[in-house]
């Protein structure tokens, strides 16, 4: 009966990043500049890879994948964020709660395992150069394209459904600028060991299973590279995987912290800023990170512009 008498709570309320108005305004003006570089280096990477013929392999397929990725889970937290910075009431339905946390928690898990199929393919570029042809064929990027996002669908899938199935009877405040689902687990009015068992299996799923890929791609990367004689091949074979290095580090190291760091009293709001960066940031580093050490890609830019000047040319 008391159950009964208690409220079902429709709506959520965020604490947000700050109160303080100066404050307020520098983090509006710094993450809008952010998502909007986020939106225009990927969307830039994508219309590239896809118009340059030069750049149509298995590495920029799933590179176009990254990028489009990125655009989503960033588009999924940064435009509610922004509105919510200057607003008095940081509210959220309880449906459009579930809705942003489904969307975001697919597009995190499609990167991760995405992130591992990159791997793959450095792997059998530079360990299986013979066969690389023959086994990344183009129906096997597709596969290993569709695979992360239906682990990710199932994963986020099962998350949403377990969490949201819960009753939430107040309060309603969370401690956060986005639903996430450790900060709402705090608010259920009952039990909920099936949910963070739930949580640490899929968890672990995605983070152990994507991350030894990974490390055992690399491992027998590294060990194909120690046996190049010369050193101009070596550092070949390296700078075609450093991109792909340098963003799976950012990404597994950021999420390492917020997840293995011991709590603390100040852990929530630790927990936002870090949040804050892998929601917002680490999108918008992936194109630079691509733009600048990938020698392929700066060379494709520059081939574009040098097209458009001489149009620009023609024309007048």
């Amino acid at each position: 009966m008391e159950d009964k008498n208690q409220t079902q709570v429709t709506e959520f309320l965020f604490l947000g990043l700050t109160d303080h108005v100066h404050q307020q305004i520098v983090l509006f003006v710094m993450l809008l500049s952010v998502y909007l570089v986020t939106l225009v280096g990927n969307t830039g990477i994508i219309v590239l890879i896809w118009t340059d013929p030069r750049l149509h392999t298995p590495m920029y397929f799933f590179l176009s994948h990254l990028s489009f990725v990125d655009i989503c889970s960033s588009s999924s937290i940064a435009p509610k964020m922004l509105c919510d910075i200057f607003a008095e009431k940081k509210d959220i339905s309880f449906t459009g709660c579930a809705t942003q946390m489904w969307f975001f928690g697919l597009f995190v898990a499609t990167e991760c395992f995405l992130l591992a199929s990159m791997a793959y393919d450095r792997y059998m570029a530079i360990c299986k150069p013979l066969l690389y042809t023959l086994v990344m064929s183009q129906s096997v990027c597709v596969q290993l394209v569709v695979g992360p996002y239906a682990m990710a669908l199932i994963s986020t899938t099962t998350h949403t459904i377990l969490t949201f199935r819960l009753p939430f009877c107040g309060p309603n405040i969370i401690n956060h600028f986005f639903c996430d689902i450790s900060p709402l687990l705090s608010l259920a009015c009952a039990d909920t060991w099936i949910n963070k068992l739930a949580l640490y299996i899929m968890a672990g799923i995605i983070g152990v299973l994507s991350g030894l890929i990974i490390m055992v791609s690399y491992v027998c990367i590294l060990a194909a590279i120690l046996k190049i004689q010369t050193a101009d091949g070596r550092q070949k074979a390296f700078s075609t995987c450093s991109s792909h290095l340098a963003v799976v580090s950012i990404l597994y190291g950021t999420l390492f912290f917020i997840y293995v760091r011991p709590g603390s009293t100040s852990s929530l709001d630790i927990n936002k800023v870090i949040s804050l960066f892998y929601t917002v940031v680490i999108p918008m580093l992936n194109p630079l990170i691509y733009s600048l050490r990938n020698k392929e890609v700066k060379n494709a830019f520059r081939r574009k512009f040098e097209r458009k000047n001489s149009l620009m040319v023609l024309v007048k």
